[in-house]
């Protein structure tokens, strides 16, 4: 008898007014983290109305001209929607270590990406693989990176391509995925945004 075949994670969902929502605090955050508004800004949007208060992990990516500007997030299945999208969008804004953090004056030409992340499923076949639909996350001997879907569709990579990148972000052998000692994990997101200001 075989092994079934593992489940590869579906698409997620979140409401409009969710996402909208979400956008809105995830601009209130940066404009905050950039110094162009006092922290009383970020406390009026969280208090303007009712919170996405489903448990997700999320990431907010920066955009600027085109160019990347910032992306941070966290993989933490079981935070507040929310407060996964404030924490993250200031962390794109001050902490992404590739990039000085935000001045004021950049805030108006940015557009903010918010990434809410399905559950993470256990790929055991590198093979079924699935670049720009799935995500992908290695770890092994303590060290881990993660790509997000659109990065495939960005870049234009394809599976490989992407397989090996994720390994370079973690630090690793570009081919480290076909060791039997590294662990792969897909995942699904839901992506949308606009301009920050």
């Amino acid at each position: 008898m075989t092994a079934p075949t593992p489940t590869l994670p579906g698409p997620v969902t979140v409401s409009e007014a969710d996402q909208a929502r979400l956008l809105e605090l995830a601009r209130a955050a940066v404009t905050v983290a950039s110094g162009a508004a006092t922290s009383a800004a970020l406390d009026e949007a969280i208090a303007a109305g009712p919170l996405p208060s489903f448990p997700a992990a999320a990431f907010v990516t920066l955009l600027e001209d085109g160019e990347l500007r910032g992306c941070m997030g966290t993989l933490d299945p079981d935070g507040e929607a929310w407060q996964a999208v404030v924490d993250t969008a200031g962390w794109a804004a001050r902490r992404d270590p590739r990039f000085p953090p935000l001045q004021a004056q950049e805030v108006a030409a940015l557009e903010v990406g918010v990434s809410i992340l399905g559950p993470m499923v256990e790929l055991p076949d590198p093979s079924r693989f699935r670049p720009g639909v799935d995500g992908i996350v290695i770890s092994r001997d303590g060290r881990r990176g993660l790509l997000l879907p659109e990065v495939a569709d960005e870049v234009g990579h394809g599976a490989t391509d992407m397989l090996d990148a994720v390994c370079r972000k973690a630090g690793l052998a570009r081919d480290s995925w076909r060791d039997p000692r590294s662990r792969l994990w897909v995942f699904r997101t839901l992506r949308f945004g606009g301009p920050a200001a």
